[in-house]
């Protein structure tokens, strides 16, 4: 069996200069348990308490950086240089997180949306796990799926505190990968759904996902194909926003209009979106999943920053600073997982839940499907070196 190499290296009578690591493969990840969204749920609120008490690390100097992106110029001297086409770009993400993990871990990515017309993903991502106190590598794994999960379980912990226990309709704008993970994480937290609205831009997409939502929750007996995000947004008891598209004109995002939304709706957005003067409004809850990376961003980032993030918290930072909106009606995701904030408090008000993603969530996620791995004997086991060459 796989046995992680915890020796520390101050114990002269264990310590040894040989690293091994394991890799997994797709295949390997799934058997490790990477598609357990009830546990990815469980894992990502443990990461959100460790988040708000400050056991963990980001990128940048104030630690809360989504990570470093290389992206293309528009016009380059040099003609074989990838072109800035939509989601092209090469990004990594890295972070540290403490409690039971203890590790750090960096997601490495290429993102080309032309990709699906050669039926691979738009991104490619890679995960590398570390021993935090070393820096000797543990794992190197495929990431499409650790990512996509530990994405769509963050609307999982903003529903499990901030949704009506008793949801049963769910609107869904962008019925792709993110949309899956996201209902996934939804019906794990809130099984009374029952019904579900769902826009696409195209068929074959929509298509793929009816017969997934067919095949993966045959207790969800109503769904409805609607044509606009009013549709898609009105008489919800969740809504969520998965969609993709092109930057730099808030414009054009899909916007969330105050009067299209029932009383105790929770809309959980983790894509480009906007939203109309109405959602201003404080008596709409605004929850961050981490307000330091909004910081973090809003400081990096050329003024407006949703112009360049499309995610509606970033909107939120844009609005304080023109002065339509306090800073005191932001609200931290990871406060109220650790209880010293209340989530839902009672079944009218209105919470909408900007998400934004982070490498600590993939740390978090990427060791527990590590373990699991160790644990079942899962993965190929490689050598770095018996003894370093140089040292």
């Amino acid at each position: 069996m796989l046995q992680e190499n915890r020796a520390h290296p101050l114990d002269n009578s264990r310590a040894s200069t040989r690293i091994d690591f394991i890799y997994l493969s797709e295949p390997d990840m799934i058997a490790a348990g990477v598609t357990d969204m009830a546990g990815c749920v469980d894992t990502m609120e443990e990461m959100f308490a460790l988040l708000y008490h400050g056991d963990y690390r980001m990128a940048g100097a104030n630690n809360n950086s989504h990570g470093s992106v290389v992206i293309f110029p528009e016009n380059s001297p040099f003609p074989d240089m990838p072109k800035p086409t939509p989601d092209r770009r090469f990004m990594a993400m890295p972070a540290y997180l403490g409690g039971r993990f203890q590790t750090a871990g960096m997601k490495w990515y290429g993102s080309n949306i032309e990709n699906r017309e050669k039926g691979l993903p738009r991104s490619i991502l890679m995960f590398v796990l570390n021993d935090a106190d070393t820096g000797a590598p543990l794992a190197f794994m495929s990431a499409n799926l650790l990512s996509a999960y530990r994405t769509g379980a963050v609307p999982g912990v903003g529903a499990r505190h901030l949704a009506r226990k008793d949801s049963r309709v769910v609107g869904i704008l962008g019925p792709g990968v993110m949309a899956k993970t996201s209902l996934s994480a939804f019906m794990a937290v809130c099984p009374q759904i029952d019904t579900v609205k769902v826009k696409g831009r195209g068929r074959k997409n929509l298509d793929a996902f009816l017969a997934w939502l067919d095949a993966t929750f045959p207790q969800i007996t109503n769904v409805t194909v609607v044509d606009s995000a009013e549709e898609v947004v009105r008489n919800c008891d969740i809504v969520t926003f998965c969609n993709s598209g092109a930057t730099g004109d808030p414009s054009t995002y899909p916007m969330v209009k105050r009067e299209w939304i029932s009383p105790g709706t929770f809309l959980s957005m983790p894509a480009l979106s906007n939203i109309d003067e109405g959602m201003e409004s404080p008596d709409v809850r605004k929850v961050l999943d981490n307000p330091g990376l909004y910081e973090a961003w809003y400081e990096e980032n050329p003024k407006p920053v949703h112009n360049s993030i499309p995610v509606v918290g970033i909107k939120f930072m844009d609005l304080i600073a023109e002065g339509r909106m306090s800073r005191d009606q932001l609200e931290d995701l990871g406060k109220i997982v650790a209880g010293e904030a209340p989530g839902r408090r009672n079944d009218d008000e209105i919470i909408i839940m900007s998400v934004g993603g982070m490498p600590v969530e993939d740390v978090a996620w990427g060791t527990v499907v590590y373990r699991n791995a160790l644990q079942k004997g899962i993965g190929v086991k490689l050598n770095l070196w018996d003894v370093p060459a140089l040292r």
